[in-house]
């Protein structure tokens, strides 16, 4: 990895908000931009050589997807508009017709909006229960999942590395004992699949989503994976053209199979491009190798930031890359905009997971999220201007 593959960073900026989404190399905005400029066609719909290169660049990009994660078939990997729509898809398209009245979805309390408000409006469609799996130090363990199943649960929805918290859930035994149960499993991987390798046939994961902006790609574009004999019994939530094979005035149609089922309208052609080279990027570094980076980084980054007066760490422990804190008696949102003036761009907020607040006792954290280009450079600026003895009088 060449830092200067990154044009921002060498904006004086240091970017310590990949949790929100990364940077992009210039390689992903020059495909993204060789679409547009040269052979800027639709996809599966001409029969001319501008068209056929594109189907050739969008169902390339399926390919790497399918070996990135290594499923089995292309068919099993859905593009989305993002991890978002992705869990929607999966929510209201399988389990809207799955599940019945008073089955059980469990999930935690520092799930993503998008892993919880979809089940709230399944809750009030078709009367599911919606409970939660206990946290033990702000983390999953196996044992809490076990003594959170009931003989009405049947599926576990959560992430595999939270957004605030940044656990890394043990999804391999979890999914093992839940299927055990005859118990669905999906995973949000959209703080995940950019930060370590995903087998999703070694976790025998049953539904995966994950964003691209998230990964190096650009925004608009996800990724719905789900094993073949589920995406099937999926029902589209979205009609139009491409995805059906036929219809007639009298309503008689034929839709067709998956991928294109659950991919109607036309797609982000540019999106889907641009994740195949961010794909590209990352095997080129190896996700062994970033995710080992990663973890030294982030140790070396706590022990730094606990020389900073004051500062409540509430992560220490985690292995991901994502550090939350405080600094005693300072908002979180003026904290971060003190750390603006100095170039340090981190997140401050909920972070879209608005019930966590039950577990930590606060609403509003700062976030350190840490991808393979940051520096232990960067990290000691952080620390010496958290440590500067008039922080309270800036921000006041």
């Amino acid at each position: 990895m060449n830092r200067e593959d990154f044009n921002i960073l060498s904006k004086n900026i240091i970017y310590l908000d990949n949790g929100a989404t990364s940077l992009k190399p210039r390689c992903i905005a020059n495909s993204v931009s060789e679409y547009y400029n040269n052979y800027s066609a639709n996809a599966h719909r001409g029969d001319y050589n501008l068209s056929l290169e594109v189907d050739n660049k969008y169902e390339g990009t399926r390919t790497l997807v399918k070996d990135f994660i290594n499923a089995r078939k292309n068919k099993e990997i859905i593009f989305t508009s993002g991890a978002t729509d992705s869990l929607n898809k999966i929510i209201f398209g399988y389990f809207r017709n799955y599940l019945k009245e008073d089955d059980e979805v469990l999930i935690t309390k520092s799930e993503h909006a998008s892993n919880v408000l979809p089940w709230f409006e399944l809750k009030d469609e078709i009367n599911i229960k919606v409970n939660y799996i206990p946290l033990s130090n702000l983390e999953v363990t196996l044992d809490n999942v076990k003594n959170s199943i009931t003989d009405k649960t049947k599926v576990i929805s959560i992430a595999h590395i939270t957004n605030v918290v940044g656990d890394i859930r043990p999804i391999k035994e979890i999914i093992k004992y839940a299927h055990s149960k005859n118990i669905l499993v999906i995973i949000d991987g959209a703080q995940s699949v950019a930060h370590t390798k995903i087998d999703v046939q070694d976790l025998d994961i049953d539904f995966l989503a994950f964003s691209a902006h998230k990964m190096l790609g650009p925004t608009g574009v996800g990724v719905l994976y789900g094993k073949e004999e589920l995406l099937n019994n999926i029902k589209p939530i979205i009609f139009g053209g491409g995805m059906n094979a036929s219809f007639q005035f009298d309503g008689t149609r034929v839709y067709n199979e998956l991928p294109s089922l659950l991919e109607a309208g036309t797609p982000n052609i540019a999106g889907v491009i641009g994740l195949g080279e961010a794909i590209k990027y990352l095997n080129n570094i190896g996700m062994d190798n970033i995710a080992k980076y990663e973890k030294d980084l982030k140790k070396y980054a706590v022990n730094k930031l606990k020389e900073v007066k004051d500062i409540i760490i509430y992560n220490e422990n985690s292995e991901s890359g994502i550090i939350t804190f405080n600094i005693k008696d300072i908002f979180a949102q003026d904290l971060a905009i003190y750390l603006n003036k100095y170039n340090i761009c981190v997140r401050a907020g909920n972070h879209c997971a608005k019930i966590l607040k039950d577990e930590i006792g606060i609403k509003n954290t700062c976030r350190v999220s840490l991808y393979f280009y940051n520096t232990k450079e960067e990290i000691d600026y952080l620390v010496n201007v958290l440590n500067n003895k008039n922080i309270k009088d800036e921000i006041i």
